[in-house]
């Protein structure tokens, strides 16, 4: 059993890597031609289906009963800007890279004039295959702050300082990240899935 993840994100590959250790992984460039995929669902779970449908999809037979297709959808929610960026994290400023989309939420801090505000990230892991569709979701709280610390990690982790830590995300070792990780411990749980599927299968 393959999976396949609908994301071509360098820096969600290589986490993925670190919490897929049992299937062979893909990213989306290794088995298709790119291609936009509108994200217009009104939550993270809506969103994280419509990419791994549409990559499932866009599969030939063979490579449907091959592969399983991984989506995610994630992002910050800020208490004090009423729960943005949300599922437009990604794309929060014209930009829509990181580092615009950090300055946009610094400027938005700075117009409330607050130095830091209670913020959770929010992951949604969807599974496409055959066998059906599954999401599984997953949150790490804390707080952002207003000046940015840290150059690991990427989008909003030189911002935000997860609960009962004094680092950012940005700060820390990547594996210390994926221990206390949305993303990680959403994964957790599609990794039980994933192993439901292959006995299915082995039957």
């Amino acid at each position: 059993m393959k999976i396949l993840l609908a994301t071509n994100n360098a820096h969600k590959v290589l986490e993925f890597k670190d919490m897929i250790k049992n299937y062979p992984l893909y990213s989306f460039g290794d088995v298709l031609e790119p291609f936009e995929i509108e994200e217009n669902g009104k939550s993270f779970k809506e969103n994280a289906l419509i990419k791994a449908r549409a990559v499932f999809n866009a599969l030939n037979q063979k490579q449907k009963k091959d592969f399983i297709v991984l989506s995610d959808d994630s992002g910050i929610c800020v208490d004090a800007l009423d729960g943005k960026p949300g599922i437009y994290s990604a794309r929060f400023s014209i930009q829509s890279d990181d580092k615009s989309n950090r300055e946009k939420l610094l400027s938005q801090m700075k117009n409330l004039n607050i130095s830091e505000s209670k913020a959770h990230y929010k992951a949604a892991i969807a599974l496409v295959g055959f066998n059906g569709e599954y999401v599984t979701q997953a949150s790490m709280h804390g707080k952002v702050i207003n000046k940015e610390k840290g150059d690991k990690g990427f989008g909003y982790d030189s911002l935000f300082i997860p609960k009962g830590f004094e680092q950012t995300l940005a700060e820390l070792e990547p594996n210390q990240k994926n221990k206390i990780s949305h993303r990680f411990k959403a994964m957790e749980l599609a990794l039980i899935i994933l192993e439901m599927i292959k006995k299915e299968k082995e039957r």
